[in-house]
């Protein structure tokens, strides 16, 4: 008897694959006779190394190795090799739509995500918006799975529920953590500028939380020449400040670091899909996006995110649209004290527990 062996495709952004885990570590739980191959980037592999036995990665380079019809043809006769048995599209883009249509061609069971459109359209509205709670892509990720026969409750609490994060893998100063010191994370990017709070308001607010948590260490996050170069004058300023990024030097030595935080505060982000990847509480500031969209961190309370309530909020899903009134006054408005008062919040929560 065949078995069965399900091909999983998510290419796009780190935060979009990132929010893909829960869904796929569920379904390898909960049908271990089923074989699952991730189909994704070359980035995404660290998301997946800790995933059940049954669960395998297989990176793409559609930027040239596949790159074009000519690459998408090479990739599916590469994936016809591996015997599945259906396939899930969770990106439904030109490129995954492309080999969607090839399986079809040749009889396979496919199914692909409903982004729900309609919905976005609507709670991101200039007039007559409708702010409410849209399906969230763990739910539409999850559907996909159901359309092909495997129905799937998502439980998840972090990528190394079975260990694997121990702080010895990583190089000093981060491979012993006291056992009275709280660490606090710090990602303050994002891909566009609808969801990044203004460097001089988080430099404040760094300035307020290291004031009152003298005995904790503040690690940053981010990557890049200009965000390399903007927390190296954060901590020129404020020698408190560290960057654990241009130490660790990889996505799978930052998810340990991650892991043995006692809070993140990040953006709209990726970041904080990674913090929610190894069930660390999250504080995040939201702009031009907004929750109801769908887009929290998995596991992650909506009482600590961070926001000002505005008419023409949220004005974007991704927040890559131009600011209406020009100045973002739905981050501008977000004060200092607002963002290291919930931080006060969280941290408070981990010492008690």
């Amino acid at each position: 008897m065949k078995t069965d062996h399900i091909l999983v495709i998510r290419f796009s952004a780190m935060g979009d694959v990132a929010m893909t885990v829960p869904v796929v570590y569920s379904l390898a739980k909960q049908y271990p006779d089923v074989r699952i191959t991730m189909l994704s980037q070359k980035f995404a592999r660290p998301f997946f190394k800790h995933m059940p036995h049954n669960v395998g990665f297989m990176e793409a380079d559609l930027k040239n190795e596949y790159h074009g019809v000519k690459g998408l043809n090479a990739l599916y006769r590469r994936l016809m090799a591996k015997n599945f048995t259906a396939i899930a599209d969770l990106h439904s883009v030109l490129r995954s739509k492309y080999l969607r249509m090839r399986f079809n061609i040749d009889r396979f069971k496919v199914a692909h995500i409903n982004k729900h459109r309609a919905g976005r359209r609507a709670i991101t509205a200039m007039e007559n918006k409708q702010l409410v709670q849209q399906p969230t892509p763990f739910s539409n990720y999850a559907d996909v799975f159901a359309q092909l026969g495997y129905p799937v409750k998502v439980e998840f609490e972090s990528i190394f529920a079975d260990g694997g994060n121990e702080l010895s893998q990583l190089s000093e100063p981060f491979n012993v953590k006291p056992e009275e010191q709280q660490w606090i994370g710090v990602a303050p990017f994002a891909a566009h500028k609808g969801k990044i709070y203004p460097k001089e308001q988080m430099e404040k607010t760094l300035t307020i939380i290291s004031d009152r948590h003298p005995d904790a260490r503040i690690l940053m996050f981010g990557g890049g020449k200009s965000e390399m170069d903007t927390m190296a004058a954060w901590r020129e300023r404020n020698p408190r400040l560290e960057i654990a990024s241009r130490v660790l030097g990889g996505i799978d030595k930052e998810l340990i670091l991650m892991s043995h935080l006692d809070v993140m505060l990040s953006m709209d982000s990726s970041n904080m899909h990674l913090a929610s990847l190894v069930g660390t509480p999250v504080v995040s500031v939201w702009g031009a996006t907004h929750p109801y969209a769908g887009f929290m961190g998995w596991g992650q309370s909506e009482s600590n995110a961070v926001m000002i309530d505005m008419p023409c909020r949220p004005c974007s899903i991704y927040g890559n649209k131009i600011c209406a009134k020009g100045d973002y006054p739905c981050l501008t408005g977000i004060t200092p004290e607002q963002i290291a008062g919930r931080v006060d919040i969280v941290l408070l929560q981990e010492k008690r527990k």
